[in-house]
């Protein structure tokens, strides 16, 4: 009887016909997500307009201060922090900057905006039983960085571009560890398999980053000109040449690590390695000897490519590691 009543007023309340209203408590949670997607669409726009250009000197400027409030707020939200509070801080620092109009402020600000877009991208994953949402939250991740990317050049750093793309991603990777290990339950989260995926991650970016630098720093002619070739013939052919890092380490570990997450909570531990897809897509418009369209290009080989082998691995894994299989869990 107790209960009935409410039920029949509320019914009264909404009228015939018509639905019952939604609770304030949803409607309420709403409307943050939607000012932070207006806030990161008007930067966006800032920042496509600068690019045009279209508009004042300040149009950068005022476009990565939005993203990078915006993004900070959406990190301390997904990661259990004090979202306003960062929010408002980066963006507090993004207007001093813009103020002080000092190149060290500008390239700290440039440096910290990209790593802050990486782990974004990363962290803003969710899990997906098959391949196909396993795809679609790479192509997320990616877009994320994408717009980081936006918001980076904005700040019109003065950089030297080596050193900037390996200082973003070694911050990019330490970020989404931190992260990882608060979401994945710290090291007790890790067990076996956990441990074996980041060895192999850790060799694997390890000879990546040692093998490039090797070859460009005592590498023979004959070798360095035999690579460049395939370089050079891949952007005169096919318009651009994907980022070995993204392609063959960055994308597929966010596919094995969301699709990995849907089953057990190691998959945060693989998808840290994503930052090494998130990294080069933020800071992939510092070159300046590169056209939008060759970054545009180079981003998607990456990512198509990436998709493939993870894959792969996830065929691979499912082989190994699925129920009634010998040697599986």
């Amino acid at each position: 009887m107790s209960t009935a009543a409410p039920r029949r007023r509320a019914e009264r309340a909404s009228g015939p016909g018509r639905p019952p209203r939604p609770a304030r408590s949803t409607r309420s949670a709403r409307w943050p997500l939607v000012a932070w997607a207006v806030v990161v669409l008007a930067g966006t726009a800032c920042l496509v307009a600068a690019m045009v250009p279209v508009g004042p000197d300040l149009l950068p400027g005022i476009g990565s201060v939005a993203i990078v409030g915006a993004y900070s707020w959406a990190l301390a939200a997904r990661t259990g922090g004090r979202p306003i509070l960062f929010g408002c801080l980066a963006v507090a620092c993004g207007v001093g900057v813009l103020a002080l109009d000092e190149d060290a402020l500008r390239t700290g600000a440039s440096v910290m905006t990209c790593a802050i877009a990486a782990v974004l991208g990363v962290v803003a994953t969710v899990p997906a039983r098959r391949f196909v949402g396993a795809a679609r939250e790479c192509v997320v991740a990616v877009l994320i960085a994408a717009v980081g990317a936006l918001a980076t050049a904005g700040f019109e750093p003065t950089i030297t571009l080596v050193r900037f793309e390996y200082v973003t991603l070694v911050l990019a990777l330490a970020g989404a560890f931190l992260v990882v290990f608060r979401l994945g339950a710290g090291f007790h989260g890790l067990g076996r398999r956990g441990v074996a995926a980041v060895l192999v991650g850790g060799l694997l970016l390890a000879v990546t980053l040692a093998y490039a630098e090797l070859l460009r720093r005592y590498g023979t002619p004959g070798l360095v000109d035999t690579l460049l070739d395939g370089v050079r013939w891949s952007r005169r052919e096919l318009g651009a040449f994907p980022r070995p890092i993204e392609t063959v380490l960055g994308v597929p570990a966010l596919v094995w690590g969301t699709h990995m997450r849907a089953r057990r909570r190691q998959g945060w531990w693989v998808c840290a390695f994503g930052a090494a897809a998130t990294a080069p897509v933020a800071n992939s418009l510092m070159n300046p000897a590169i056209s939008f369209s060759e970054v545009g290009l180079s981003v998607t080989y990456g990512l198509v490519i990436g998709l493939l082998i993870g894959y792969v691995v996830v065929r691979v894994d499912l082989l190994l590691t699925a129920p009634g299989v010998r040697g599986g869990r």
